[in-house]
């Protein structure tokens, strides 16, 4: 969660440029120093937060704590009265209770005191319950709960704004405040500014596995979607033509295309849907027609699978500020993304540097991590800055190819409406690294995109065996010879050490 300090700032400075005529929307939300000048407030880029220039005014006037001490002392927060014996419950867990809830009840307990009305409006409750009761069947309409009550009652579909109808005085709370914040915040140009990323076009395969595939090093292509179809053509107009009244897969539901571009022109919240549909190419195959796999990825051992290998390859779409938060690929799997419109801002560490506020369990069977990605680089981007491992950081462009090595850390979100496919394979330098995640004790709950986690090892390993004998014996002996010729490597202290002389020698 962000500062008190902060969140109060950022109050403050909204009002400022409500208040302003000029320039409004280009200046700052949060700075370190509130006794700044507006003019210092426009020069200084690297302080402060930006809002959208679509952001629409904070959902219904919630405040961020902070300003209850700093800025209206002796107030009272209408959060506390307003919730009588409950108001000693956190903000996460009064809308965990509410979110057990049914529309109904949402609708009766909002008229009970102010509080109540700020707490059973939040978005995400509207959101759930439209996703639970009307699955993809719905027209996003401004806002989750107007996007309820007009399918549900075409005679109430004027409702078609995401503004609060109520504002709330005196309402104080960090967790209301920031998820609105997070939702309509610009990202800050220093966290584009870092491209540490090897990048390379028109290397031959040789190369590519050598530098980058063996060492399991990150690199973005250039140059490999110069003949893909979909480049040109995949276009709003070309998607909805050709696929027709197909559903694609966008978060727990199945939505028309057209649908969701609706919904992704006008949503405005913490974490927009995103579409990820690994069913694409069977559902229409003249998307599967139009790309084609990069030559660096053509071996794809999973393939000896058949139709039981896992899901692999997906088609994303998504509005600005969609993404995916830290995670890592699944069945310890390598992967690339290729951008085909839009651009994406990529955030990766290696297998052995955790990100700062990722926390993944013992066994790596959940990660605990912040709410949105916008939050994780608000609280813990800056963090990176002085440490040592560095995280590799680019921006992926149209007409680019990310590739990921298994075990790396990664977080993606679209700078702008963002189209692209991404695939998960096996290759021989990452394919005992695969078996050995597939037989691991507690595989069931590790293994993804199959339904049958518990067999996936031994199935996996027969079908390599059958189509490629003797592949995994060899790659066993050089692993172990590897492993060994590492282990006998001299040492700095070997170098500088002579055990017969009990001494030091230097050898320059």
């Amino acid at each position: 969660m962000s500062t008190c300090k902060n969140l109060l700032l950022a109050s403050m400075l909204r009002n400022k440029r409500r208040n302003s005529k000029s320039k409004s929307r280009k200046r700052k939300l949060i700075h370190q120093n509130p006794e700044r000048t507006l003019e210092e407030e426009e020069e200084d880029d690297g302080e402060g937060f930006k809002l959208k220039t679509s952001a629409p005014s904070r959902e219904h006037g919630v405040q961020p704590l902070g300003n209850l001490y700093f800025v209206n002392p002796g107030t009272v927060n209408v959060r506390n009265t307003g919730l009588g014996n409950l108001q000693i419950l956190t903000d996460e867990l009064v809308l965990d209770i509410l979110g057990l809830l049914d529309t109904t009840h949402l609708g009766v307990l909002s008229s009970v005191s102010k509080s109540f009305y700020v707490f059973a409006n939040h978005e995400p409750l509207w959101r759930n319950l439209v996703l639970e009761k009307l699955k993809g069947e719905f027209l996003f309409n401004g806002s989750w709960k107007s996007t309820y009550v007009a399918t549900c009652n075409q005679k109430l579909q004027f409702l078609k704004s995401g503004e609060s109808v109520l504002k709330i005085r005196d309402f104080y709370s960090d967790y209301l405040f920031q998820s609105w914040l997070c939702a309509n915040l610009e990202m800050k140009p220093e966290w584009l500014e870092r491209d540490n990323v090897i990048r390379v076009r028109g290397i031959s395969v040789e190369e590519f596995i050598t530098r980058f595939e063996e060492p399991n090093k990150p690199v973005l292509l250039e140059g490999c979607l110069d003949d893909w179809p979909a480049i040109e053509k995949w276009s709003r107009d070309y998607l909805n033509k050709v696929v027709g009244d197909v559903e694609f897969a966008v978060g727990p539901v199945e939505m028309k295309l057209e649908k969701y571009f609706r919904y992704s022109d006008s949503v405005r919240e913490e974490r927009p849907l995103y579409l990820f549909d690994p069913k694409f190419a069977e559902k229409v195959p003249v998307l599967d027609s139009e790309y084609d796999v990069p030559v660096y990825f053509k071996e794809d051992l999973f393939g000896v699978l058949g139709k039981e290998r896992p899901d692999y390859r997906w088609i994303i779409i998504g509005p600005s500020g969609s993404g995916s938060s830290f995670h890592i690929d699944p069945n310890s799997t390598s992967a690339w993304n290729a951008v085909i419109t839009g651009s994406k801002k990529w955030v990766l560490f290696p297998p052995d540097v955790v990100p700062p506020g990722v926390h993944p369990s013992p066994d790596g069977a959940e990660v605990a991590c912040p709410v949105s990605i916008m939050e994780w680089f608000m609280n813990f981007y800056s963090d990176t800055k002085n440490w040592t491992k560095k995280p590799i950081e680019c921006i992926c462009k149209a007409g680019e190819v990310m590739f990921v090595p298994n075990g790396w850390w990664h977080l993606v979100i679209n700078l702008e409406e963002s189209i692209a496919i991404t695939q998960n394979y096996v290759s021989r330098r990452n394919l005992l690294n695969v078996l050995e995640f597939l037989k691991k004790p507690n595989a069931k709950e590790l293994v993804s995109g199959t339904t049958d986690r518990e067999n996936l090892h031994e199935k996996f390993k027969k079908a390599i065996e059958e189509a490629y004998p003797g592949t995994i014996d060899d790659l066993e002996k050089k692993a172990e010879e590897a492993k060994i010729a590492e282990e006998q490597k001299v040492t700095f202290w070997d170098s500088v050490s002579d055990s017969k002389a009990g001494a030091f020698k230097f050898s320059f």
